[in-house]
């Protein structure tokens, strides 16, 4: 194995216990559009590390922002959804398990949107009611 950069590849794969990658937002999104709309993973967590700007996350019941440094775990089977939290540029690293990651990159696959509350529970996950872009 050797160093890569997290944002140009995603560090493991769908065959590993856990994939790693940097992502960014640029402003774009906010609670009304957020980066991932409300959903819950049954089998596996999902954490983030804000490296610049802010993300703003709902976790349950419960709304929280997160700046540079800090960091963010959702236990599995917790409904949650996430976003830039201010205008400017927002860089993130995205731990997540294997399932999730397959889910992720058939997502940014141009899924159609009413296919996606099937692909959600094919990767044991769930789009919740109302949620997508």
């Amino acid at each position: 194995m050797t160093a890569r950069r997290l944002a140009l590849s995603p560090l493991g794969t769908p065959e590993t216990t856990f994939v790693v990658v940097e992502w960014s937002d640029d402003g774009e999104t906010g609670p009304e559009r957020p980066i991932a709309p409300p959903h819950v993973h049954f089998t596996e967590e999902e954490a983030w590390v804000v490296l610049e700007g802010r993300l703003g996350f709902r976790v349950g019941d419960e709304e929280l922002e997160a700046g540079p440094g800090d960091a963010v775990l959702v236990p599995r089977g917790t409904p949650h959804s996430y976003w830039n939290a201010w205008r400017g540029r927002t860089r993130y690293v995205l731990v997540m398990g294997p399932r999730t990651a397959a889910l992720v990159a058939a997502i940014h696959g141009h899924v159609e949107r009413s296919a996606l509350p099937a692909l959600f529970r094919a990767h044991d996950s769930e789009l919740l009611t109302g949620a997508g872009r």
